[in-house]
């Protein structure tokens, strides 16, 4: 551990101490004045429960601190390591500010047997804390970036083994300011005659073996110059994204899984389908109902195309509903537009300017409405609003062993590559995107890639 680290992660502490001292008396003297934070808007009564300032600072902001540095602690904000994402850091410091508000009233309700001064006071208190705190903080990891590209504070990393350093932990040493790679070693020899030049922090062992007396040697040489050891084992280095560690009693254990999506997560995710999907087609059923007619008036029936598509595990069919965009007996005509598919760099079919589609089809298609019956399919659990494209069994068949991966997750309305360029992009370059979905999932990925579909679909962009 470097001592910059150690410095940084101990500042953290009376950082905080202050900054939430700061937020609890600022908020005080708000509800003492009884200003509130909406502008231009006075909604707050005079307060008649909020005591003296020294009984409040006596009675509650030390303890008001001691709340959030133990919330904090809990949460792993105190952690001594390099450096901690922004967006990291504040996400964990927005949960530590809700469970200290939680903390302070189960304290005031089952402890003091008595309701808080002032709930006013309580809520700004929340935002100051996170808007102190965070401001606190990010002001630390500025500093502490400076002080990295000058060189302070970087960990010394150098690779060993016969094995080259994979590619995405080559990358990351190379670009990420924490770290400085000093290069490649074949073996413990020339492990030792580099620190003789120079203090190392970390070996990477590119090829261990347990039952090799050259891969002891190595961690023993390590543990006895107090010089860090890691490995990346061959075999896992292109899933980094799927890893666990787990204990499989008091060993432990790396577990592969093809995707985060698992647990709640998974829950969540369905939950979220169903009471979407469920509203979604109660506000739009007038539009539905208006599709079907058009559709109707224009080529009578059938209404719906029932396309047959491959759901997620990759192994069972089901029915996938569409508007009917083209004339009767289209897909009996796909062998003769066969010279017409722009997408030969896979096993995709698409045609530009299909004369197969129909007036109503065009439009329907431009703003993909005709895609809006999906919704029914999410409702009953063979799609989900976010995921990777529904695959055809046709195209399926011709599919690689990586790019068999995208069945990991239930197929989606929209995706990762839905919202990167539509069927602009090239098929590996689809593929990448549904991959990086699959393995980076998050509720917050799922929000952001219903967000971008909106300004997507508006746009027209890659609509066919």
């Amino acid at each position: 551990m470097k001592k910059s680290e150690a410095l940084f992660g101990i500042a953290r502490v009376p950082l905080d101490s202050l900054a939430v001292f700061a937020a609890l008396l600022l908020s005080y003297r708000l509800r003492e004045a009884s200003i509130d934070l909406l502008p231009w808007m006075q909604l707050l009564e005079p307060p008649t429960t909020l005591p003296s300032v020294q009984e409040y600072l006596q009675s509650f902001v030390a303890l008001g601190i001691l709340f959030f540095l133990v919330v904090a602690a809990l949460l792993k904000l105190y952690t001594i390591r390099a450096t901690l994402g922004g967006w990291a850091e504040f996400g964990r410091v927005l949960v530590a500010a809700g469970l200290w508000l939680v903390l302070v009233m189960g304290w005031h309700f089952l402890v003091l047997r008595e309701l808080f001064y002032s709930r006013a006071l309580l809520l700004h208190s929340v935002f100051f804390i996170v808007v102190f705190v965070s401001l606190g903080r990010a002001s630390l990891i500025l500093l502490q970036r400076s002080l990295l590209r000058t060189g302070i504070g970087r960990l010394l990393v150098v690779s060993v083994g016969g094995q080259a350093l994979a590619h995405a932990a080559l990358d990351t040493l190379g670009t990420d300011q924490r770290y400085r790679y000093l290069g490649h070693l074949p073996d413990m020899e020339a492990v030792k005659r580099l620190t003789h030049q120079q203090t190392i922090d970390l070996v990477v062992h590119t090829d261990p073996n347990p039952q090799s007396e050259a891969t002891l040697a190595l961690i023993n040489y390590c543990r006895s110059h107090q010089i860090g050891y890691a490995f990346l084992p061959p075999v896992l280095a292109d899933v980094p994204h799927q890893l666990t560690v787990e204990r499989l009693g008091l060993l432990p254990m790396i577990r592969f899984q093809p995707t985060p999506l698992d647990g709640w997560g998974r829950i969540f995710k369905r939950l979220f389908d169903i009471v979407v999907s469920a509203v979604v087609l109660i506000i739009l059923s007038p539009i539905l109902i208006g599709i079907a007619i058009a559709i109707l008036f224009e080529t009578g029936r059938p209404i719906f195309y029932i396309s047959p598509r491959i759901g997620g595990q990759g192994r069972r069919r089901f029915p996938m509903l569409k508007f009917r965009s083209m004339i009767h007996g289209a897909d009996g005509d796909k062998t003769k537009l066969t010279e017409l598919n722009h997408r030969r760099d896979g096993p995709l079919f698409k045609v530009r300017n299909d004369p197969r589609v129909t007036k109503v089809g065009k439009f329907l298609r431009h703003w993909t409405l005709d895609e809006l019956p999906n919704l029914f399919n999410v409702l009953i659990g063979q799609m989900s609003l976010v995921g990777p494209r529904p695959h055809l069994p046709e195209e399926v068949a011709s599919y690689s062993l990586e790019q068999r991966r995208v069945f990991a997750v239930k197929p989606g309305m929209t995706g990762l590559a839905q919202v990167s360029g539509r069927s602009n992009l090239p098929f590996d370059e689809e593929v990448r995107h549904d991959l990086q979905y699959i393995e980076e999932w998050s509720p917050l990925l799922d929000l952001w890639i219903l967000w971008r579909t909106v300004f997507v679909i508006f746009g027209g962009a890659g609509a066919d």
